[in-house]
């Protein structure tokens, strides 16, 4: 948690191709020089390591911005809008040919990268340009995240704990307003968009994605739980040795209200990406799979929290039906865990190791939704719990379907803030209004995208003179 997405490539293009502006000539120039450095910066992140990934999303975001200053200056200058007071005369002088690689959209061919789609129009540049802005900043909210969950270290601060996770719920609201943006201006689209990513119920599923993850932070910020076991799993620990792990009493009942709120959120994300899958565009089953897993988690959580509550009440045997309340939305089996070899319990200690094989690496880590480390705080707290109530307690633990008929309504924690679009200050503005001083294709060259490697029928032969390459025989073919 969050979703680990891609970001997109795109290819080349020239504004003054397609455009002109009578009234800032230097614009459509502008927006082709921030374009090449978008474009140049999304194909250099795809090609660095995962390692490598999270400190380059800086300056992704911040190129995206610098661009859409004036991709949104183009736009309003075609819909004859002003901007500072001042009217920009934007003309169309050909349809653009511009082409980007979805990363959310299905793959008809199993273990090949995404074919690109080919868009006509600048209101889908805008679309995925804004999506991915958004996907940047889920990812800078994963790249905060990531020391909370690295098990080979130091363990995180309490202080420091905190503000990362304030960082990353920063980020994911930012997400949200993006996406909500795109959503309501998708709406409102007169032709179908070129692929799943950037239609009206994929954009609306984000955004509600985005806000519960956002929601189920503020409930990980005092939740202890989750670090317990941590801890517990974090060979380089040592504190165990001479105290136990402090567990300060959380408002449980407020944070299961939240939790519950955070699953209604992804429930109608699961349900806007399952009505996208219906058609010939359908998006790629691990974000399907993953909003899916996240409403059962936030469900599990919430149960969890009630089963808190019921415990610090002196109910043991209510918090242990709780407790099986939230395995079962998460689809565990509780059984009997026997001492000795078991197929099941190796099973789960290898799907564990590659869990934390994953954090390490920094690569894919998460995309459970948060499923796996909701099992082991659920199972630590139903083992310990249930020692208590055989030797103590001794009370009767009630079915889960009657402790789910009693679930309350959630509690909204956020809400979505309109996105404001970035615009070009007035001095950048009369700028423009002198003649380029050099021709757009100068700024926009024509070089390798993310996937125009050069062919082996692209490089002359070995020994051959130059020019002449087109005069040998391809390798497909026999020398004799």
């Amino acid at each position: 948690m969050p979703f680990p997405f891609v970001l997109p490539t795109t290819s080349s293009f020239s504004y003054s191709s397609s455009f002109s502006c009578d009234s800032h000539p230097s614009l459509p120039l502008n927006a082709s020089t921030h374009r090449g450095v978008v474009r140049d910066t999304l194909k250099k992140h795809k090609r660095l390591p995962p390692s490598s990934q999270p400190p380059n999303l800086p300056s992704v975001v911040s190129n995206l911005n610098s661009y859409l200053q004036y991709l949104f200056a183009v736009s309003a200058g075609l819909s004859h809008r002003s901007l500072h007071g001042e009217q920009l005369t934007v003309a169309s002088v050909s349809t653009p040919a511009i082409q980007w690689r979805p990363t959310l959209s299905d793959n008809a061919v199993p273990g090949r990268e995404q074919t690109r789609v080919k868009i006509q129009s600048l209101e889908y540049e805008l679309f995925f340009s804004l999506s991915s802005l958004g996907y940047a900043y889920t990812l800078l909210a994963r790249a905060a995240l990531h020391p909370l969950q690295v098990t080979t270290g130091a363990p995180v601060g309490t202080q420091e704990r905190t503000t990362a996770i304030q960082n990353a719920t920063k980020h994911l609201l930012d997400a949200a307003s993006v996406h909500d943006f795109l959503a309501r201006r998708a709406e409102g689209a007169v032709t179908s968009p070129p692929c799943a990513d950037i239609s009206a119920s994929t954009t609306r599923a984000l955004a509600s994605l985005a806000l519960a993850e956002a929601t189920l932070l503020a409930v990980l910020k005092d939740d202890p739980y989750p670090a317990v076991v941590a801890q517990d799993r974090n060979k380089n620990d040592r504190e165990w040795m001479y105290k136990a792990p402090d567990i300060p009493k959380v408002r449980a009942h407020l944070f299961a209200r939240l939790c519950l709120a955070a699953s209604d959120h992804a429930a109608q994300a699961s349900a806007l990406c399952k009505e996208t899958t219906k058609g010939t565009s359908k998006l790629n089953e691990s974000l399907v799979r993953y909003v899916e897993d996240l409403r059962r988690t936030a469900r599990a959580k919430a149960c969890r929290f009630f089963g808190i509550d019921a415990e610090l009440s002196g109910q043991t045997g209510n918090a242990l039906g709780w407790l099986q309340c939230g395995l079962q939305e998460l689809g565990v089996e509780q059984k009997d865990v026997k001492k000795g070899l078991s197929l099941t319990r190796m099973k789960k200690e290898w799907s564990e190791k590659r869990e934390d094989k994953k954090v390490e690496k920094g690569a894919g880590w998460g995309s459970d939704a948060g499923k796996l480390e909701e099992t082991r705080v659920l199972e630590m707290l139903h083992e310990k719990w249930t020692k208590v109530n055989d030797t103590m307690m001794t009370q009767a633990v009630p079915a889960p379907a009657t402790l789910l008929s009693t679930l309350p309504s959630g509690r909204e924690m956020h809400s979505i803030k309109p996105y404001t679009p970035p615009e070009l200050s007035r001095q950048t503005l009369d700028a423009m209004r002198a003649p380029p001083d050099m021709a757009d294709d100068d700024y926009n060259d024509e070089g390798l995208s993310s996937d125009d490697e050069k062919t082996p029928a692209d490089v002359a032969p070995v020994g051959a003179f130059p020019g002449t390459q087109g005069d040998y025989r391809s390798e497909s073919r026999s020398y004799f």
